[in-house]
């Protein structure tokens, strides 16, 4: 029984190592801050070219021949010294070590190619024949080509990818601005009980497209590598309205058989760009129609966003208000006694509650009245 389940441990290894590499985990591995990139520019500054060739040695090994065989731990400085030769030097699947130095790859020429140098053209043949990643560093062009599978990229220079990465930055605060006006009209409306079906719309619309930007950001940040880690940190920072405006699908989405939260949050996410500028599609996401007539309705909100804005609840609290009280008025309505009556509500969290969806009441009014 224990050889057995060594054997199935091996074969699961196996297949793990035998696994292609995707285009983002090799952009990983050579990304600013690991010992690949540091080869690279060093590689780059002495105007010298290099064909590497990582994933599984054993693919690599029949569209290949010659060289050496050293199987050693990768170090910048060795990958550096190696590269001076004319051939290819092939690692493991996470670039840990070098296998092959100075290996001459064969890929079939009936693949096809659309590059013109002779390192190029192989390095898209034995990528795509291998199903593996090939990086070509040329020395007339000083730039670097990643191939993965039937994938290619060109990387961009640090402060080319900086100032793209600033670019999209400044993209996402301005709808982000808009997306936090959207949720402070909606909040003035939900304490006054006047929330329309064109209310929640235009706020689920704001906080997706929010999301689909500081999504374009994570090409940027990923090629960046520690070079991009305060961008990352004011990312983070930037998005935490998002979280917030999230919670809205959850107030007021209808409830009918097979609709969660979940399933229509998919929904929403899969409508196309120039969809998401449609009200209607909102709309028939969250389960009320596309009927445009429909939009002035008017709608109940659970309560799950301003109780989350209190930061007084957990979530098994606010899940326990809702199932009690059923909407937001009617947490709002009720007694000190009946909010007690919650599990995990007590008296003195039961009073601050109160004086805090209050103070919320006045700030969201003072914000509509600015």
């Amino acid at each position: 029984m224990v050889e057995d389940s060594a054997g199935v441990e091996e074969k699961s290894a196996k297949k793990k190592r035998a696994k292609s590499l995707t285009m983002d985990e090799v952009l990983q591995l050579i990304a600013p801050g690991t010992m690949l990139r540091e080869a690279i520019s060093a590689i780059l500054q002495a105007s010298n070219g290099a064909l590497l060739c990582i994933g599984n040695e054993k693919r690599f090994e029949r569209l290949s021949e010659g060289g050496i065989r050293i199987d050693v731990p990768m170090s910048p400085q060795l990958l550096y010294e190696l590269c001076k030769m004319d051939g290819a030097i092939i690692l493991n699947d996470d670039g840990s070590r070098i296998i092959y130095a100075n290996r001459f790859l064969t890929p079939t020429n009936t693949i096809q190619t659309d590059e013109t140098g002779t390192r190029h053209r192989t390095g898209e043949r034995m990528a795509k024949q291998s199903h593996a990643a090939v990086i070509t560093l040329s020395e007339r062009r000083g730039s670097v080509s990643v191939y993965c599978d039937q994938e290619k990229h060109v990387l961009d220079t640090i402060p080319t990818l900086l100032n793209k990465a600033a670019q999209a930055m400044q993209t996402l605060e301005k709808y982000l601005n808009v997306l936090v006006d959207s949720l402070q009209e909606l909040t003035a409306r939900e304490f006054q009980d006047m929330v329309t079906i064109f209310d929640v719309c235009k706020a689920v619309q704001r906080c997706e497209m929010v999301k689909r930007i500081a999504v374009e950001m994570d090409p940027y940040l990923l090629e960046l590598g520690t070079e991009g880690r305060l961008t990352r940190l004011q990312l983070d920072e930037l998005i935490q309205p998002v979280q917030q405006a999230e919670l809205v699908t959850r107030d007021y989405f209808r409830e009918r058989q097979g609709a969660t939260v979940q399933s229509v949050q998919k929904r929403i996410a899969g409508i196309s760009e120039d969809g998401l500028l449609q009200i209607s599609n909102i709309s028939l996401a969250l389960g009320y129609g596309s009927n445009l007539r429909n939009v002035d309705a008017y709608l109940i909100p659970r309560g799950y966003r301003i109780l989350e804005l209190t930061r007084r609840l957990t979530p098994q609290q606010i899940d326990g208000l809702v199932a009690r009280f059923g909407n937001l008025q009617g947490i709002m309505r009720a007694s000190l006694d009946e909010l007690c009556e919650v599990d995990g509500i007590g008296e003195m969290l039961a009073e601050r509650l109160r004086l805090s969806l209050n103070v919320l009441r006045n700030q969201a009014a003072l914000d509509i009245n600015r």
